[in-house]
C-alpha cells in the first residue's frame, strides 16, 4: 500500500499540485468567509478542467466547468451588498432553502447520470463498479454545497463534510492520491468552517 502511495505521489503532475494548493487556499478563505474563496477556487477548478481533459475524463471535466460557473455566481453574490454599508450576512437555511436544496440535489443526480451515460456508454467495466454512482452522489452534494455557500448559509459545510468523507477513498481509488490527500485536508477545514460559520451566524443573530 505504501509503495503504491509513493508511486502515485511520484507520478503527481505539477499542475495537480498547483490545483491542490489553490484548492486548499480556497477552502481556507471560505472558512474565514473571505471573498478570496472564489478567485483561488476558480484557478483550481480551471486546472482540473485541463487535467480531466488530458485524462479523457470528459464527464469530470464538464462537472468542473460547472463548478467554474457556480464559483463566478458565488463571487457575484458575495460582492453584492444587502444595503449601502452591509455585506450579505451568514445565516441558517430557511424552509424554502431546504426545498431548493433538495430539488437541486435530485436534478443534479439525474443530470450527472445522463452525462456519464453519454460519455461512458460503451464502458461496461466502468458501469460494473460502484464508482459512477458514488461519484454522482458526491458531485450532487458539492453542487448543493456550492449554491448554499454562495448564499452564505451555514449548512453548506455539512454538505462539504459529507462529500469530503466519501471523496477521500474515491480519489485514492482513482489513482489521484495527492487529490485524495487534499480532500482529507478539506474535511478538517470543513469541520472548522462549520463551527466558525455557526458561531458567526449566532453572533449576527444576537446583534440583530
Amino acid at each position: 500500500m505504501f509503495e503504491t502511495l509513493y508511486q502515485n505521489l511520484a507520478d503527481t503532475s505539477v499542475l495537480e499540485i498547483i490545483a491542490v494548493i489553490f484548492g486548499l487556499l480556497s477552502v481556507w478563505y471560505a472558512k474565514q468567509a473571505n471573498i478570496w474563496v472564489y478567485p483561488t477556487g476558480i484557478i483550481s477548478v480551471l486546472i482540473y478542467v485541463s487535467i480531466c481533459f488530458d485524462a479523457k475524463l470528459y464527464a469530470d471535466m464538464g462537472i468542473n466547468a460547472f463548478y467554474f460557473v457556480m464559483s463566478v455566481y458565488g463571487w457575484i453574490m458575495w460582492s453584492r451588498k444587502v444595503d449601502e454599508s452591509h455585506e450579505r450576512p451568514i445565516t441558517f437555511l430557511g424552509r424554502k432553502d431546504y426545498y431548493v436544496s433538495l430539488g437541486m440535489f435530485i436534478f443534479s443526480i439525474i443530470f450527472i447520470i445522463i452525462l456519464l451515460k453519454y460519455f461512458k456508454a460503451d464502458d461496461t467495466a466502468y458501469w460494473a463498479t460502484n464508482v459512477p454512482y458514488i461519484d454522482t452522489f458526491t458531485t450532487a452534494i458539492f453542487i448543493v454545497g456550492m449554491w448554499q455557500m454562495a448564499m452564505k448559509k451555514v449548512e453548506n459545510w455539512i454538505f462539504w463534510i459529507i462529500g469530503d468523507v466519501i471523496s477521500v477513498p474515491l480519489y485514492f481509488y482513482k489513482g489521484l492520491v495527492f487529490t485524495s490527500l487534499q480532500f482529507f485536508i478539506f474535511l478538517i477545514l470543513a469541520v472548522m468552517g462549520y463551527l466558525e460559520w455557526r458561531r458567526l451566524a449566532k453572533k449576527q443573530t444576537q446583534i440583530a
